[in-house]
Formats: C-alpha cells, structure tokens, sequence
C-alpha cells in the first residue's frame, strides 16, 4: 500500500483492509498518534468539519425579490416617467414594485430564522488517544489515524474502523434508512459489501445506543460518508417552480407584445406627423409609457406574492415552514410523493406489538415510549398464559440497562406522546421498558381486574453478562426482593437475545414450533427476541462466576416466549395515504431498510400496490434508461441509498411527473434538492436535509403534507383567478390610451 499523503483526506474501502494494512497506510497503531503529529496532519488535512453553506445575506435577499421581467419593466417605466416629470405615476409604480420585495423579502427572513431555531448542533467533544492518553478534545481536531472512543448516547464524531467493541449498537438511520440499531462488530468485509452491511464500521453523524468501542479515523470532514452525501447535494441543480416557469413564459410573451406595440405607436409619431398628439417627443414617450405602464398588470406580482404570503401563513399554523414562496404553489400540482420511511411514515421509535407467552399470542398496541396502551390475547386466554406474560415482562425489565423518561414540560395531548416519553439508551430496550408499564396496566380478561403491581420494584441486579456479537444475549442475575419460606432471598438469571440463540439453549421444547413463530413475526418486518429464565439460585461468589459460562447459562433454562418489536406507523399516516389516493397522488416509499419491514409498514398504511417492491441492488442491475418503467409501477423501493433515491426522483420528473420527496436524514438531502418540492423533518430531521428542502414540518407528521398539498392547490386556484381578473383590467386601460 502507498503511504500515507498530506492531501489525503480518506482511504478507500477501509472496511476491506487488513488491520495491519491499514495502521501502515495510516501511519499509526492501536495506541494512537502524538499530539504533534496530530497538529502537523491537521494543518496537512483541515478540520473535521462539514463546509458550511453561506447564507445569503439581507442585502442580497431583498435584491432577489425584484429578479423578474415584469419587474424590470415597471422599473425602467418608473425611471422613464420620472424623467419626463410624471412624478405621481412614478411613485405608484415603485411602490407596487417596492411593496412586492417587501413582501417575499420578510416571508424568507421568517422562515430562514425558524430553521435556525429548530436547528440542534452536534456534540463538540470526543475522547482520542493522544500520546498514549485518553484527552477530551474537540471533534474538528480528529485526524485520519487517531484512536476514538465512544460510549452509549455519543454521536460518532468521523468515519472510522472498529478495533474493539463491547456490545455496541450504532442508530445509523440518518446515513442509511436503517430503523433498528445496527450490532456493530470487529472484523474485515469484502470490498464490495453495501454499506448498510459494513458491520466493522461507524460513521459519522450516527448515534451510539448502546455498549462501548474504539475505533480508527479513516475519514475526516467532506470525506466522510455523510460529507459525500453533502458534496451530492451541493451538486444538485435545484429546479424551477410550475409557478415560476409559466410566469417567467408569460412575462416574455407579454413583454414582447406590450413592447412591440408602444414601439409602433411611437414610430408612428415620426411617420405620420399629421397626428398632433405624436409631434411631440414627450408626447409620444409620455404615450408609449402610459401605455405599458397600462398594459402591464403591475399589481399581478404584488397580488400573486400575497396570494402565496397568504397560503404560507396558514402553512405555518398547521405546522409547515414555506422556505420559498412559489414551493406552496408547486405542492399544489404534486402528482406523486416519494417519501423515506424511517421517521417519516413510521414515528422513528422502537415499540412491542406481538408476544408469544407460552402457547398465547398477545397483540401489543400504543404510541411511542409511552407506556399505555392495550394488551389483547389473539386467542382463548387462560390464567396461565398472563401469568407467562408477566414473568416476560418482568425478565423484560430485569434484564435491560436502558431508562424511560418523561419530559414534565411537554404538552399532555395524545399527539405528543411522542415528546412526552424518551429513552436513554437502546431503543429496543427503551420500548421493553414500555412493554412493561403496558403489562402492568394490563386488564386481565379472565377477571377484568387491573393489577397494577410493580413487576420490577425491590429486585437488586448482583451481576450480569453484557450483551456481545459473540453470543448474542445478555443476562442478569438478580435478587427477589420477597424471602422463601426459609426466609431466603432468592437470585433468579433472566436472559434476553437473538431467538436461534437462545432455542439452541433452552431444553425440552418443540424447536420447529417455535421457529415457525419467529418466522412469523419476521416476516411482519418486526425484531424478534427470546426470553428466559432460570433459577432460583442461593447466591455466592461462585454463583456469579459461574453466569459467564454459557454451559452454566444453558442448565436449567426455561423459554418464555418471544417479542416482536418494530418501529410502527404513524397513527396519522392511514388517513394521509387515503386522502392523497382520492386526490390522485401516487406515494412510493425509498427506504434503506430491510424489503420485508418496508412492504410490511407499506400494508399497515394502506399503500396500494405495496406487494410491488424492490431492492437497490435490483436497480443497480438494470440500466438507467430502462428506470423510468420500472420506477412508474414500482411502489416500495428498499435497501437504497442516496443515490438511488435520486435517481428514483429524477425518473419520475423525466417522466413529466412533479415529485414531492419528504425525509429527515442526510441520505434523503440530495432526493430532497432534486425534487420539485422537498419536504423535511424539522423535529427529528437533519440539518442537511432541512437545509436542501422548500418546506420544513415543524411537527413532523405526514398528515401535514397532504394538509400542504391541499393548500398549495386552493393557492393554485387563486393564482389562477387573479391572472384571470389583472389581464382583462390591464387590457382595457391599454385599449383606452390607444383610441383614446
């Protein structure tokens, strides 16, 4: 391998490196870089940080608002009245003209300060092996080479190679759709594998949920993955309004005619001298001014800009912000959405919906964290079969690390819940806690009575194995808080993990049974876990030595029964897709996640069409000029990438289609840019993607978009109305002035 260069800012395919390979391309080892060394590659390479994209300044965006042609006619009239002393003429045109910058220049400055509002910036410090020592510094000081670590509830600061890890899980849906937390582990990967697979890999941006790790910097800055996302966006030519287009056609056709036939009435004074008004050289000009002065409908672009000012402020109260003017408009000729998934249709957050408890099926609902909701057996239930339960969710709370938290601050309302309850830690862990509080609420149907007990309060954690890649489960010892008969407080080992795990080590059950159950579920797009326990256990030293070993794990284990977790549609989002296919808007969802989860949500919402599905790998077999078919009878694309969701938008445009994309990670920001209208999370979105769309959802319910598109076509109808008022009116003032 070459060494390394000054100017390198990455390697590539880091993922498919020898270890070795790749410390000796770095110029570094397991024990990281020296402070001087670092200084040096940081003056070498630049800070770890993503160009910033300049703003526009005040100046600038109120100059902006009178780049149009019948603005710059009305301007040089105003001039031109001016000079031959019609002073009143004059001010009326540049108030008009005036009035319609004021306008348009206030709505962006609006907009452009609610989007910094919401905007979250990302942790500033890391932790980095600096001359054999872990230091706090700050993240734009990584250089390729350093040694990283990251913990649970930090955003990885630089794309790197894991050297080692303990039970970590990575949320890398903002790079690449994924809903669940990926289980990250060490190891070298074939060169070609897809990024959502590199397991041996962090990225940037992405959040850790779970465990510890250290890894090497292979990337920095704009060459990061979500750095070259941002490069796409930047290279994205941002398309014309319908609005903007037909106004800009128009304007010269009416320019040219206007100006065509003032240039023959005043040629006519010179022709025809016998005419007396036209002897006159301020005559005539006065004549030919009056007359595009009369025939340019002056007040259409002040109407226009208040018609849209006005369809953006009632955007703004169903919780939508208008970025630019014209973008209400375009929603208003949408003909088909293209949304992400993962915090767009579903609510970005883990949730129990089935569990297996013995021989029972239970159907879990709710919204969010929040842990309220029904608990209904699918079948004849007996007194057995909730007791099942309550020992699954009782293991369920035992064996977590994770902690449920209530916002007191947040608004009480059902639409919020969302707000009111958050996770510290794994999601998945996160939504067992929720199970749990569901569980104890729980009505049980054979007597109808709440037992609302505590499943979990008292009992003392004594020991535990994390959970690892390797072995794929996690146990706790634990200490029941309520003594024998002897007046012995017992320990009980509660075990929660991968379900093939699990099955291999529990005894006398009917295996096929239950992997029939598994498959079940999975094919539902729902993440299956098994639960089990086993016990009562007097503890001691030897006790919690021996719970390491996973033949000591394996004696005596009994299953529970298994969850199924899944990140659930929004409760709004049925009712949007319905009103948008009575409307004649046709809806595909581009997600980077698993096929069988996408088309599972895709049924849940009602999607027409939603067994019409396909991968990226898929698209990427087929030749471009054959996408424009594929992706008008396509409904669900899955496993894409950023790429591929651009190209889904522009086969739809080709097709004379106008797309609205709506998504909230960086992945969805070139897609977004390149849509005619952009619609973006503003709650749990990006900065970048908020950034690259035209509206923003404060909100961020899909409900909302269909709420734009009805208001953008109502805005559609008005423009219509006023176009069709202003010409007439300007066309008699012209006949007027030429016959008068």
């Amino acid at each position: 391998m070459s060494k390394l260069k000054p100017t390198a800012g990455h390697i590539s395919d880091p993922h498919s490196e020898a270890l070795s390979d790749l410390f000796s391309y770095l110029e570094s080892s397991a024990e990281g870089l020296s402070q001087s060394e670092a200084t040096s590659r940081l003056q070498a390479h630049g800070p770890n940080a993503l160009p910033t994209q300049k703003r526009a300044g005040w100046l600038l965006r109120f100059f902006k608002q009178f780049h149009h042609l019948l603005i710059y006619v009305l301007i040089i009239a105003a001039v031109v009245t001016a000079m031959i002393g019609q002073w009143i003429d004059s001010v009326v045109i540049l108030a008009v003209v005036l009035l319609n910058a004021f306008i348009g220049f206030i709505q962006e400055g609006k907009a452009d300060a609610a989007l910094q509002a919401i905007g979250n910036l990302l942790s500033p410090k890391t932790q980095v092996l600096r001359d054999r020592k872990f230091v706090c510094t700050d993240v734009s000081s990584l250089v390729l080479g350093d040694v990283v670590s990251i913990s649970a509830g930090d955003r990885v600061p630089a794309d790197g190679r894991l050297l080692a890890v303990n039970g970590l899980l990575v949320d890398e849906a903002i790079i690449t759709g994924e809903s669940l937390p990926v289980e990250k582990e060490v190891g070298r990967q074939a060169k070609n594998t897809p990024l959502i697979e590199q397991v041996g890999m962090v990225f940037a941006g992405t959040s850790v949920t779970q465990g510890t790790a250290m890894f090497v910097v292979t990337a920095t800055g704009p060459m990061t993955q979500m750095g070259q996302i941002s490069e796409m966006v930047s290279g994205v030519k941002r398309l014309t309004t319908p609005l903007v287009r037909q106004m800009t056609i128009f304007s010269r056709y009416l320019t040219l005619i206007i100006l065509s036939i003032a240039g023959l009435i005043f040629l006519a004074g010179e022709w025809f001298p016998h005419l007396g008004g036209f002897l006159s050289l301020s005559d005539r000009l006065m004549a030919v001014v009056g007359l595009a002065v009369a025939a340019i409908p002056e007040g259409l672009p002040a109407i226009l800009t208040i018609t849209l000012a006005v369809g953006v402020k009632v955007m703004a109260e169903k919780k939508a912000i208008v970025k630019h003017l014209p973008a209400i408009e375009t929603l208003g000729a949408v003909s088909v959405i293209c949304t992400d998934k993962t915090g767009t249709l579903t609510c970005n957050e883990m949730m129990v919906r089935e569990c297996w408890a013995g021989d029972r099926l239970f159907q879990v609902t709710g919204t969010g964290y929040a842990p309220t909701g029904d608990i209904k057996c699918l079948s004849q239930s007996d007194a057995q079969s909730w007791s099942t339960l309550r020992l699954i969710a009782r293991t369920s709370g035992l064996c977590n690390d994770a902690s449920l938290h209530q916002r007191s601050d947040a608004p009480q309302i059902d639409e919020s819940l969302s707000a009111v309850w958050w996770v510290e830690g794994d999601p998945m862990e996160g939504a067992l806690l929720s199970f749990v509080g569901k569980v104890e609420h729980a009505s049980v149907e054979d007597n109808k009575q709440s037992d609302q007990k505590s499943l979990t309060e008292g009992w003392e954690r004594i020991a535990m194995v994390p959970f690892d890649a390797k072995h794929r489960y996690m146990a706790t010892l634990d200490r029941d808080p309520l003594p024998n008969t002897s007046g012995e407080c017992l320990s009980w080992l509660h075990v929660k993990g991968a379900p093939e795990t699990i099955l291999d080590l529990v005894k006398d059950i009917d295996v096929e049974v239950w992997r029939e159950r598994i498959d079940a579920m999975a094919s539902q797009g729902q993440r299956v876990l098994a639960l089990a326990v086993a016990g009562p256990y007097i503890c001691d030293e030897t006790l919690i030595g021996a719970i390491q070993s996973k033949e000591f794990v394996s004696q005596n284990l009994s299953l529970l029964g298994l969850v199924g977790l899944m990140d659930p549609p929004r409760p709004e989002v049925g009712d949007a897709v319905s009103a948008c296919h009575q409307a004649g808007i046709d809806i595909k969802m581009i997600t980077g996640d698993h096929i069988k989860t996408a088309v599972s949500i895709a049924q849940q919402i009602g999607l027409p069409r939603s067994d019409q599905a396909i991968v990226g790998s898929d698209l990427d077999a087929i030749p471009e000029s054959e996408w424009a078919e594929l992706v008008s009878r396509t409904t669900v694309f899955a496993r894409t990438n950023p790429s591929h969701k651009l190209g889904i938008v522009q086969a739809l445009q080709a097709q004379g289609l106008t797309v609205a994309m709506t998504g909230d990670g960086v992945n969805d920001a070139p897609a977004l840019k390149q849509a005619d209208a952009g619609v973006a999370m503003g709650r749990t979105g990006s900065d970048v993607a908020r950034e690259a769309a035209d509206l923003v959802l404060t909100d961020d319910h899909f409900a909302s978009i269909v709420a734009a598109v009805s208001q953008g076509r109502t805005v559609y109808e008005n423009v219509k109305k006023v176009i069709a008022w202003t010409l007439p009116t300007s066309a008699g003032e012209a006949m007027v002035i030429i016959f008068a």
